[in-house]
């Protein structure tokens, strides 16, 4: 690491602590040059998940419009503001876990029908009509099915 006042290429670490939230090593260096002291943060690079949606467009993935969607279909039902956080961060997590950073929206789809098909079978239907285009009532009934 260089100096950010005189340029030197050699630098020391006097400290280092991890940052309050664990995602960033916090470092305290000395220019041994110019005994100027300065701090520089270590993080992990994450790659952006891209979304490949059903038209073939890739859209980065976005955490509040897959909250919105999973509100939409929890509405007046008992699920929870914490509970819609927990299968958000839960999906998340999944998609982070995935082989790659491009990850198909039928794959995220399925990641929530499985979370709302634990909690709550009304907004499980309510998420899988739209997910899984019902056009018609037999499939809402061939889906009902299942659930029973």
């Amino acid at each position: 690491m260089y100096c950010i006042f005189c340029k030197n290429t050699d630098t020391e670490v006097i400290e280092t602590r991890l940052s309050e939230d664990g995602s960033a090593i916090r470092r305290r260096r000395q220019c041994p040059k110019c005994q100027k002291r300065f701090t520089t943060y270590e993080r992990v690079e994450e790659l952006p998940i891209l979304v490949i949606k059903r038209d073939g467009r890739r859209e980065r993935f976005d955490r509040e419009k897959l909250r919105r969607g999973i509100f939409k279909a929890c509405e007046k039902t008992k699920i929870t503001t914490i509970q819609v956080e927990k299968i958000v961060s839960e999906v998340e997590s999944e998609l982070k876990q995935q082989d790659s950073t491009e990850v198909d929206s039928k794959v995220i789809g399925n990641f929530v029908a499985k979370h709302l098909k634990k909690i709550d079978k009304i907004a499980y239907i309510r998420f899988a009509s739209v997910f899984r285009r019902f056009v018609d009532v037999e499939d809402f009934e061939k889906e009902l099915k299942k659930l029973l």
